[in-house]
């Protein structure tokens, strides 16, 4: 499984979630432990990341954001794996997981049936969706598309298949009767659509952009017959069980070393064993 695409994101502090905008008693943010607070610490984290299965693949997807992680909380971090996000809304019910990044649709349904607390969003620019198709089709707008073959990514993705689905359906187009979806991933589903095997591709802005830049696709090859507006952020969610001072230190430390963060998150994307270049390291925000 392709891992979660990072490249060019940013944190953010996410306002309105009270277990992070908790004050120490001089009205300061907590930024050392306290000796209440680390008597709360746990021996170790449980962490895991809803989309990425399996203990390999999430180490080495995540190996260098958990060593990270670790060191930022001054906390030994373990990883947990979890089948999907209903496995992971699963494991926090039954304790255990403490912490899990996850995307946005995936927080509906875990927040629909947990009560963990997501304390910090992480989002970049140009995160949306589009549907290509070839430079040479005859398809024009996405109504064209009426009868079709459109590649996406997964059932559930919400940049590779929520997002391009709705794109369509404002188009006047309804799934299952008026085109049909083949779930191909990435990039075999934009490969499919290079080799003519299907009409059209419905994935995101940086997926195709990261493509672009590693197999040097010209503009003049593909036509974007439709981009869709920004798309929510990924979050990191953390457990009900937590203490709440231990959670809103936790979210401290986490905007306090976002740039350490960041830069871990992006090692092992396409760029794996290559020094990440200066252009793809994000800029940083805070919300308050």
């Amino acid at each position: 499984m392709k891992r979660r695409n990072f490249l060019g994101y940013s944190l953010l502090f996410l306002a309105g979630c009270t277990t992070t905008t908790r004050t120490g008693s001089n009205g300061s943010s907590p930024s050392a432990p306290t000796n209440s607070v680390s008597n709360q610490t746990p021996e170790k984290l449980r962490f895991t990341v809803t989309d990425v299965q399996g203990l390999e693949a999430l180490e080495k997807d995540y190996g260098q954001f958990r060593q990270t992680l670790e060191e930022v909380l001054e906390t030994p971090v373990e990883f947990f794996p979890v089948e999907s996000y209903t496995a992971a809304a699963v494991a926090l019910q039954g304790n255990q997981v403490d912490m899990i990044l996850t995307g946005p649709s995936e927080y509906v349904v875990i927040n629909s049936r947990t009560k963990a607390s997501p304390i910090v969003a992480i989002t970049r620019q140009d995160y949306h969706s589009m549907v290509i198709v070839p430079a040479d089709s005859s398809i024009q707008t996405l109504a064209d598309l009426k009868g079709k073959t459109i590649a996406m990514k997964k059932s559930g993705s919400t940049s590779g298949h929520l997002g391009p689905t709705k794109l369509l359906i404002d188009a006047g187009l309804q799934p299952q009767t008026d085109y049909k979806t083949e779930m191909l991933g990435f990039p075999d589903g934009f490969k499919a659509m290079r080799e003519g095997k299907v009409d059209a591709w419905g994935g995101s802005f940086t997926d195709f952009q990261s493509l672009s830049k590693t197999e040097g696709l010209a503009d003049t090859d593909f036509r974007i017959l439709q981009e869709g507006p920004p798309l929510p952020s990924d979050l990191i969610m953390v457990s009900e069980l937590l203490p709440a001072e231990l959670t809103a230190e936790y979210t401290q430390r986490i905007i306090d070393n976002k740039d350490k963060l960041i830069q871990a998150l992006v090692t092992g994307e396409e760029t794996e064993n290559m020094p990440v270049p200066n252009w793809l390291l994000p800029r940083i925000q805070i919300m308050k």
